[in-house]
């Protein structure tokens, strides 16, 4: 302990800590990225990092998103990720009233409370953690990622069954690639790039950056109208700590649901909110810019980072869709969750308690200083800053292999994502079913070889065997009310024909799955045999479904029919990928620096109406960057038809 205390105030482990902190803030107050996202982004840029510095970078992003993403909450009204959607209700009335400087001195407060409380919970839960993990064989284990995957479903959007077929489609995409057991290749197509496992980052920027940013696209938005916040500040703090068992109460609640993998952030700031509801006695005030409607889901949703790192740590499940991507970091930084970690590296496990403390500390203080400059910043429309999220975001998957076929999987993916998003399919799922997905196919087998069938007697199992039997029964009375804002925060609409096509392109990979398993031994065809199998289970009853009620189920969701305001131009989620395609074509003509200059011009110009001169020096400004960073990381970027011909001059290699 007293190594991680040393390290923890080192200026090193602070420098990144406080780094890691401020990106956290960036991609909190932009919607379109947040945590989830944001770790997808810096994943690539941890390879090779010392072990301590890039696990301060990650804790610093991780803990702090679900305090900056309060801006667009309460400022505009638009959540800046799925945990602040609770906030918008009371957060967005008060600052209409003039009252925006109270809601986000309150929630910042409440917010690191909630972190404090977190990380304590976290110190005691790996204090008494090493029974329980001694207790876990290998029957343990998979009943525990069992267990994990029958919770997806639940309170994960307008439908159960969606949350687990989104599940068992990241199970699918896991089946592609190499059999970890065998090494047979599977579901490969016939081409090289698909013989290794498709890349964490590239899964995770397709679900939620890409569809985030389309979306807002769609929409033509500024993050705030006017960046005027008022006076209240000091009355923010305040009413933190006059309703403090308030506080006290939705940390633990933020704790418990944060530690049950499957529920995430989207559910946790619902679940406060209803709660400080049900156990208020005014409740008319609600929705209409009560305080205390912002304080509980914030002190929620930060305490709910300590409790998801309890079973990532503990167990090597993640809580959410931000902690598997924190848990594919841990392992690319050497970082193995488990007996291992706490018995025999307790000064990392304490060096990343206290670094979550500590960036919850830096993060809302930063929060309450920069206040007032960030609120201006929130006024750029967001045509402005979209196409350099998007070089970003290419820019972060081409690290994965650094080959054509990551910037390739990300525009298939993306587009998976952005008619998930629309249609109403929870994507966290689906980032959770993919990051288990080799520990489903490992434990099976491992479970099976060595024990049989007697593991099913063990007194654990037979534990985790009734618990996930509840979730199961749980999932299937889970009935919808048909007024809930769904996990991406807007209202459902039916639009039928649309997705009856999505929903049969699910079906066909599905089958296509099954088939491919069918191909080989039982070693190798085992896996894809289940995720397909499990995937079809829950499409087949969403289609009768379908057929019985002609779209008249909370099944059935289009947000693209959602009005919009009448004086921006409406444009679709088709319009935007193919800007997208576009570039992509671009750069396989003339290599990708270039591809991305063109795409960050020509959209600056067309969509934003800047001068060519301000479209030249934007676009210049990241080919410099990009060019910086080849320098840098020695990177070559991927050529285009041109390149066969042609040597560019540098920063357009």
């Amino acid at each position: 302990m007293v190594n991680a205390l040393v390290t923890l105030l080192s200026i090193e482990h602070v420098t990144y800590l406080v780094f890691g902190v401020f990106l956290g803030l960036i991609v909190g107050i932009l919607p379109g990225l947040g945590g989830t996202a944001g770790l997808a982004l810096l994943l690539p840029f941890v390879f090779n990092m010392e072990a301590t510095n890039a696990l301060a970078m990650m804790i610093g992003l991780q803990s702090v998103t679900a305090t900056s993403d309060t801006f667009p909450s309460v400022l505009m009204g638009i959540p800046g990720t799925s945990s602040s959607q609770a906030t918008v209700v009371d957060g967005f009335p008060l600052s209409k009233k003039g009252e925006a400087a109270r809601a986000l001195a309150a929630a910042f407060s409440a917010s690191l409370i909630g972190g404090l409380f977190g990380a304590l919970v976290l110190t005691f839960a790996i204090y008494y953690a090493e029974p329980i993990i001694n207790a876990m064989g290998f029957g343990e284990q998979m009943m525990l990622i069992v267990l994990a995957l029958t919770m997806v479903g639940m309170l994960t959007g307008s439908h159960p069954l969606k949350g687990l077929a989104a599940c068992a489609i990241g199970l699918m995409i896991g089946a592609f690639g190499s059999a970890p057991v065998s090494g047979v290749e599977r579901l490969t197509f016939g081409t090289e790039y698909l013989i290794d496992t498709i890349a964490l980052v590239i899964v995770g920027l397709s679900m939620f950056a890409l569809p985030e940013i389309v979306d807002l696209l769609r929409r033509q938005v500024t993050i705030s109208k006017t960046g005027v916040l008022g006076a209240g500040w000091m009355q923010g703090l305040k009413d933190t700590f006059t309703h403090w068992w308030i506080v006290l109460r939705c940390a633990c609640i933020g704790c418990v649901v944060g530690a049950l993998p499957g529920l995430g952030g989207s559910v946790i700031d619902w679940i406060a909110y209803g709660h400080v509801i049900q156990t208020s006695k005014n409740r008319e005030t609600f929705g209409t810019g009560d305080i205390r409607g912002v304080i509980a889901p914030e002190a929620a949703n930060n305490a709910k980072e300590g409790g998801a790192l309890i079973p990532t740590i503990l167990f090597g499940i993640p809580g959410s869709g931000s902690m598997a991507l924190l848990l594919g970091g841990f392992i690319l930084i050497g970082i193995e969750p488990g007996i291992e970690l706490i018995t025999h590296e307790a000064n990392v496990v304490y060096l990343m308690i206290w670094s979550v403390a500590l960036a919850n500390i830096f993060g809302a203080g930063t929060c309450l200083i920069l206040a007032s400059q960030i609120a201006k910043l929130t006024t750029i429309r967001y045509t402005l800053i979209a196409p350099f999220m998007f070089g970003l975001i290419f820019f972060a998957a081409f690290q994965a292999t650094r080959e054509w076929g990551d910037l390739i999987m990300l525009m298939a993916l993306g587009t998976l994502g952005v008619y998930m998003k629309r249609f109403g399919w929870p994507r966290p799922a689906l980032l959770i079913g993919y990051v288990l997905s080799t520990r489903v196919e490992t434990s099976i087998y491992h479970t099976i070889t060595t024990y049989g069938l007697s593991f099913l007697s063990h007194p654990i199992v037979i534990i985790l065997i009734v618990l996930t039997l509840i979730s199961i029964v749980a999932a299937i009375r889970y009935k919808p009310n048909t007024s809930k804002i769904t996990d991406d925060g807007i209202h459902a609409y039916r639009n039928l024909k649309p997705q009856i096509i999505f929903f049969a392109a699910i079906f066909v990979l599905a089958l296509i799955v099954v088939w491919d398993g069918s191909r080989w031994d039982i070693l190798t065809g085992v896996y894809p045999l289940f995720a397909g199998g499990l995937c079809l289970v829950f499409l087949i009853p969403m289609g009768v479904e379908m057929y019985k009620t002609k779209g008249a189920s909370l099944v059935f969701y289009d947000s693209e029919r959602e009005d919009i305001d009448s004086s921006v131009e409406r444009r679709s989620n088709e319009y935007y990928l193919m800007w997208l395609l576009g570039m992509l074509g671009v750069s396989a003509l003339a290599g990708f620096v270039v591809g991305i200059a063109s795409f960050i011009y020509i959209f600056i110009r067309l969509k934003a109406g800047l001068s060519h001169l301000a479209c030249a020096i934007s676009a210049g400004i990241f080919v410099m960057l990009l060019g910086t960073l080849s320098h840098f990381m020695t990177l070559q970027y991927p050529e285009g038809i041109l390149q066969s011909f042609v040597t560019l001059p540098w920063p357009l290699q």
